[in-house]
């Protein structure tokens, strides 16, 4: 009995081990707490559905995944343009924005902006953009930005030099 528990044991492992080598791990993330953050803060400008209003929010369907896209950079710039807001000119789709995102960094928690952060990357179909291998954010990834005072405008340099 003993044998069959091992055994049993090690394919159990086996299965956890191919789940997390495969991405579907990452494709089962539970979002609901950054679901609750997007309602409580990004849902008025970025609306429900993640499509933003034309012209004068810009949307995240669709867009946050070429950030990921941009390999380990352009994940540092997402969590950067998040804690420290940006400012100025962009064209999402052929459409113009100049606006300002807040600084959420001053408002939300490490763990917070992690959540929100694994919710848009996960709603509104951008989870079938996302690159191999894609690792949730966690606050720890977040707290690895923090401290580098950062302006708004100085994000949108970053993100203009992604080539987005």
């Amino acid at each position: 009995m003993n044998h069959r528990c091992g055994v049993r044991s090690l394919f159990v492992l086996a299965g956890l081990v191919a789940l997390a080598m495969s991405g579907a791990w990452a494709q089962s993330l539970d979002v609901s707490a950054g679901q609750t953050v997007y309602g409580n803060t990004c849902i008025a400008c970025h609306q429900e559905n993640g499509q933003g209003i034309p012209g004068t929010f810009p949307p995240l369907a669709g867009t946050v995944p070429e950030f990921l896209q941009k390999g380990d950079d352009g994940r540092k710039v997402l969590m950067e343009v998040v804690v420290y807001g940006m400012k100025g000119d962009v064209t999402i789709a052929g459409t113009d924005y100049n606006g300002t995102l807040p600084t959420w960094g001053k408002v939300l928690t490490d763990q917070q902006i992690a959540d929100v952060l694994n919710y848009v990357t996960h709603a509104w179909d951008n989870d079938k953009m996302l690159p191999d291998g894609f690792q949730p954010f966690t606050a720890d990834d977040v707290k690895q930005v923090r401290g580098q005072g950062l302006t708004p405008e100085q994000t949108l340099k970053l993100r203009n030099a992604l080539g987005l």
